[in-house]
């Protein structure tokens, strides 16, 4: 059998179930499923915010004691079965934006064409296939936790991608192994109007293997990748001349190559699980290359499931530069060569790892429903922020922070 979170996992994202094996006289048909998250999250953390996502722009902390924003969430999803072949989906998320809005966006739209029961292609906007979770990581019905470990899940941000995947299923025996190919683009609204992150070129292949109660993934993505909020700093360095240049090029992230490796295994027999999954990215940017991994298991009695969850990151690239030198420039020049090369530094150590242990307790009360209690304590690397933003006068980088989030999730 498949594992029990890759069963709620399929029940929840597939939605084909009226008209999955229907003849054409039924055709074409269509259904509808939802799905939610209400949470509220408190931090020890009070001179700046926590948030689950680089691309919202306040959180829990500083802006408010007890946040709603960081986890809550509604979506909806549409599938459509035009032929036996031909399927549609289109799903809707109403989550916390870069504008501190709730307006609905599109997180898939695709056609899928089943040219053999083990062979498929989507074209439109799919899932960013980077994680074992992928497919329903923003559905927290599917998870075991409040929220994926922040530690691995943060290296790829992003949860969709506009192109063109394929997916090849093959069988042996109890095995069955699917292979997943995609290529395309994205762009992502940074909060504060500081521009976009641009994926280009992007492609990648992952290899999904089931047998009994295990599932491991594989997985290298490639793109090339633009953060715009950067531009400015660089474009102050190019104002040095040469060396300014050649610092610029180094670390601007400007169509840079960016390229990640993903392995995770679930094992769930349905008494109890156990799961992790290693993760590293090389920006060849100022992002600079990080790895990391989680653990996490949980035992379930009845209906609550407590569990225990240890995630590390750590950047595996440098943290510090000279940058300009100062000491032959004019004084004005040399105090505005002196701000860029701090503000470079601040960017390279910003992210330099942490680490954070977790427990919690899932009570499935009711059919389709959960309630999740779940504290976090993260202990940061020297003078890294991690996931906080909003940083305010009396913030100190590095340190400790503890979190209290409680959610309801539901599907329906």
């Amino acid at each position: 059998m498949m594992p029990r979170l890759n069963r709620l996992a399929l029940a929840v994202m597939t939605l084909y179930v009226s008209g999955a094996n229907a003849d054409d006289a039924t055709l074409p048909t269509f259904s509808l499923s939802s799905f939610g998250t209400v949470g509220i999250v408190h931090s020890s953390e009070k001179n700046a915010d926590f948030t689950s996502s680089f691309y919202k722009p306040n959180g829990a902390g500083h802006t408010r004691n007890w946040d709603a924003d960081v986890d809550s969430l509604i979506g909806a999803q549409v599938s459509a079965n035009f032929t036996p072949q031909l399927s549609a989906v289109l799903q809707v998320i109403s989550e916390q934006l870069y504008d501190d809005s709730y307006r609905p966006a599109v997180e898939w739209a695709n056609f899928k064409y089943q040219f053999s029961p083990d062979f498929s292609v989507r074209v439109g906007r799919t899932v960013q296939p980077a994680f074992l979770l992928s497919d329903s990581r923003k559905v927290g019905y599917t998870l075991p936790w409040v929220r994926p470990p922040g530690e691995v899940y943060s290296l790829i941000p992003v949860t969709s991608t506009d192109g063109v995947d394929l997916s090849y299923r093959l069988h042996f025996g109890d095995l069955t192994n699917t292979v997943q190919g995609n290529v395309g683009q994205g762009d992502f609204r940074m909060p504060a109007n500081t521009g976009r992150t641009l994926s280009r070129d992007a492609w990648g292949i992952s290899n999904l293997t089931e047998y009994g109660a295990l599932t491991t993934r594989i997985t290298y993505q490639k793109t090339h990748l633009t953060v715009e909020s950067f531009n400015p700093l660089f474009d102050s360095f190019r104002g040095f001349g040469e060396e300014g240049n050649a610092i610029a090029d180094h670390y601007d992230s400007k169509d840079k190559p960016f390229e990640f490796v993903g392995v995770g295994a679930i094992y769930d027999p349905g008494r109890w699980f156990v799961m992790g999954e290693w993760g590293h990215f090389d920006s060849h940017s100022v992002i600079g290359a990080m790895s990391a991994w989680y653990v996490s298991s949980g035992y379930r009695i009845n209906a609550f499931t407590p569990y225990v969850t240890y995630a590390r990151s750590k950047t595996v690239s440098e943290t510090s530069t000279t940058g300009l030198p100062t000491s032959t420039l004019p004084p004005a020049l040399a105090g505005a060569a002196t701000d860029l090369n701090s503000a470079l530094n601040t960017l390279l150590v910003s992210n330099s790892g942490q680490h954070t242990l977790s427990v919690g307790m899932r009570w499935d009360f009711m059919q389709n429903m959960d309630a999740k209690l779940q504290y976090d304590y993260t202990r940061l690397n020297s003078n890294a922020i991690g996931p906080l933003i909003n940083l305010q006068p009396g913030y100190e980088p590095g340190g400790s922070f503890n979190l209290i989030s409680l959610a309801v999730d539901f599907v329906f």
